[in-house]
């Protein structure tokens, strides 16, 4: 953990020369050193990779979302059927009224 806080730490103090960040169409300047500019360039592209990535996984995001919901509905309807099936096997099964059918024995 030390050396995850100590590199930014170092590369920090041993890039303090200062360089002039101008915005392009402007007169606009800002003074500030090195490593700080550096940083805050890590820092956007950081920034938009993780918009990117966000923006790329909303597809999956959405269909993980109507998956759940399919997901919920099957369980419904699976809750449902077991209960008609738990009524069904309650209901005793009616016995044929007719009297057995005799077969003729095949001719010789």
């Amino acid at each position: 953990m030390r050396l995850v806080i100590s590199i930014p730490f170092l590369f920090v103090l041993s890039n303090r020369e200062p360089i002039a960040l101008r915005l392009w169409p402007t007169d606009l300047a800002w003074d500030v050193p090195l490593s700080i500019a550096i940083l805050i360039g890590a820092a956007i592209a950081f920034l938009f990779g993780a918009l990117i990535v966000w923006i790329g996984e909303l597809t999956q995001r959405r269909r993980a979302r109507r998956a759940e919901t399919r997901v919920r509905l099957l369980e419904e309807q699976v809750t449902a059927l077991q209960a008609q099936l738990k009524a069904a096997r309650a209901q005793p099964i009616p016995q044929p009224l007719a009297q057995p059918v005799a077969v003729p024995a095949p001719a010789p």
